[in-house]
């Protein structure tokens, strides 16, 4: 098995549960390491019951992981193939999100057995209602949000605060939501900054001594853009504006139980499902029960934000 991709917390979850659920079968568990670029070196390592002891409770990924661009590559691929030949590894599981999926996808089409894990804490991934590492980042937002809140009301301020996400607004939406945020800037819904600045004067208007933004990195008008923005027309808005990008830091969480759970569950259907000659799929949660989801159809899929909760963000700021 190999974690591909962004890290998020879960990952060692997965190869836990993987790995002992292959073993309890008789089957030999291999890890490779530093995700595609790894494979193409034949970084493999053999995992028993015992290597994998002490991962349960860690975020991040013991396997490592990186970005490949040799992978993207026929040639990369070809490479990936005769080290898992070589090696004589009847079935590959790929942890990671879509752009590790993409790369499962692109090895069934060399002939391997490969069963993805949706693994993200972006929650962009077709195929699966809540990916791996989501809601555990989200508790790392949103500690964060109310920290920044105690100073936001001790100042009278205004915090902008963004989180990651890629194109998609799922953490900002959630964190904003959870976080009481007086507004919230997503790639879904365009929003300018003098929407923003609207936002925050009504927040004022109603008797707020502060408020809290939270802005989805992937927003059109990122953070950079509306601290530029709001510099620019200070004298004009009256509020000061401190920024605060939360970055890796939401990556870095132990898992919560949520991830643990599911992660195990994930891992073990993995193995179930390479034994049975299952593959060519990826495994997420929908409506909360294990789903596979073609890996050839995964790429055409869709995964929008629930409108319900976008009305509710707006709902519940005013």
């Amino acid at each position: 098995m190999l974690t591909s991709g962004g890290d998020s917390p879960g990952m060692n979850a997965a190869v836990r549960a993987a790995v002992r659920a292959g073993v309890n079968t008789g089957l030999e568990m291999f890890g490779v390491r530093h995700g595609y670029k790894g494979l193409i070196a034949g970084d493999v390592q053999r995992l028993g019951a015992r290597e994998v002891g002490g991962i349960l409770e860690r975020g991040g990924t013991i396997l490592g992981t990186s970005r490949c661009e040799a992978f993207r590559t026929k040639a990369g691929q070809a490479q990936a193939v005769r080290r898992l030949e070589a090696l004589r590894i009847g079935g590959l599981i790929v942890i990671g999100g879509n752009g590790s999926q993409a790369g499962a996808y692109a090895l069934t089409e060399h002939g391997v057995r490969v069963v993805g894990i949706a693994s993200t804490i972006d929650n962009d991934l077709a195929g699966s209602d809540i990916t791996l590492g989501a809601t555990t980042a989200l508790d790392v937002a949103l500690e964060a949000i109310d920290r920044l809140r105690v100073t936001a009301s001790a100042h009278g301020r205004v915090f902008l605060v963004e989180v990651m996400g890629r194109k998609c607004g799922y953490l900002a939406l959630l964190a904003g939501v959870a976080g009481g945020a007086e507004a919230i800037v997503i790639p879904e819904e365009e929003q300018s900054p003098e929407d923003v600045a609207t936002a925050i004067r009504a927040a004022y208007q109603r008797g707020k001594s502060h408020a809290v933004v939270i802005v989805a990195e992937g927003a059109r008008h990122d953070a950079d853009a509306l601290a530029h923005y709001f510099t620019e027309h200070a004298e004009r808005l009256g509020f000061e504006l401190r920024i605060v990008k939360l970055g890796h830091v939401q990556r870095g969480g132990a898992p919560h139980v949520f991830d643990r759970i599911y992660a195990s569950l994930l891992g073990a259907a993995a193995v179930e499902h390479l034994q049975a000659g299952s593959h060519g799929v990826m495994l997420g949660i929908v409506g909360g029960q294990i789903t596979a989801t073609s890996l050839a159809a995964l790429g055409s899929l869709h995964k929008p934000l629930d409108p319900r909760l976008v009305h509710l963000a707006h709902v519940l700021a005013q």
